[in-house]
């Protein structure tokens, strides 16, 4: 049996690098990661996921797949994530082990006030109990959607929309009344009745609607990745269809709690939603 020792980073990346003593290496882009964000994981000295018998952050276990001609896999870190340093932890063949301490560091909090739209009851008491009562149990409908064992992607990831325009961020709280919502996506300028698209390669796993989220479409990638496309005007596919990248699959608009016309777009990756942008420059930088 080997005994694989870890190095220290190398300042020659941007990212942390453990090198083993021997053919692997581990990097991990950012070393750092903020709540709420995502980082890359990139296993060098092999070229098939079969080749990794475990690979977990903070004891759950991630999914792997070909990126960039590498074997890769994504961490998502939930907004509320304690910051501290979690383990991640690698098996590869011969008993070879590798591991990095990650640091998860905390975001800035900001809060805003928000209102509910009149159409949804107005800035009332009783209209902000309805509105957590029901975001409550849409989350637990979205929530443990079935993802497939694989990537279904093959190429690099595009934008929700032909021209992007960020009006609203991932991460702040809304202040509605009495109650503290986070927004947990991206919204993006677009005109009632602008063409969204597949950000990549997916299944639909949900195309309905909701009181609050509007007319929603959810893809899985694959591999516990999801995209979820939501206030859209109309749906134009159906649970179950293979989208592939760039494909229009709905209209923007302003259904559900919305007061004007806009996309928004959520990123999961194994049921923590994490900011949209961030995913986009991680997953396409090239390594």
């Amino acid at each position: 049996m080997f005994k694989w020792i870890l190095l220290a980073a190398t300042a020659l990346l941007p990212y942390a690098v453990l090198a083993a003593a021997g053919p692997f290496s581990l990097t991990v882009y950012p070393e750092s990661i903020i709540q709420g964000e995502p980082a890359v994981v990139t296993i060098v000295g092999i070229t098939a996921t079969s080749s990794v018998k475990k690979i977990s952050f903070d004891g759950a276990p991630l999914g792997l797949f070909i990126n960039q001609n590498k074997v890769e896999a994504l961490i998502g870190v939930d907004l509320n994530k304690k910051p501290g340093q979690y383990i991640l932890s690698v098996q590869l063949p011969g008993g070879a082990k590798l591991e990095k301490t990650i640091s998860v560091v905390e975001r800035e909090r900001i809060k805003e006030p928000f209102s509910i739209p009149k159409k949804l009851g107005g800035n009332t008491v009783q209209s902000q109990k309805t509105l957590v009562s029901t975001l409550a149990a849409e989350n637990a409908s979205l929530a443990n959607i079935f993802t497939g064992t694989k990537a279904f992607w093959k190429s690099a990831f595009g934008w929700p929309l032909e021209k992007i325009t960020v009006t609203d961020t991932y991460g702040y709280s809304r202040e509605t009344g009495a109650y503290s919502i986070a927004h947990k996506g991206t919204d993006f300028r677009a005109a009632e009745g602008t063409k969204v698209l597949a950000i990549n390669r997916g299944v639909v796993r949900i195309a309905k609607t909701y009181r609050n989220y509007g007319k929603t479409i959810v893809v899985d990638h694959g591999l516990g990745l999801m995209s979820f496309y939501m206030h859209l005007s109309k749906i134009k596919v159906a649970a179950g269809q293979l989208v592939v990248p760039g494909q229009v699959i709905g209209l923007s608009g302003q259904t559900g709690y919305a007061e004007q016309p806009h996309l928004h777009l959520t990123v999961r990756i194994n049921g923590t939603s994490i900011d949209p942008m961030k995913f986009f420059e991680r997953i396409n930088t090239k390594r």
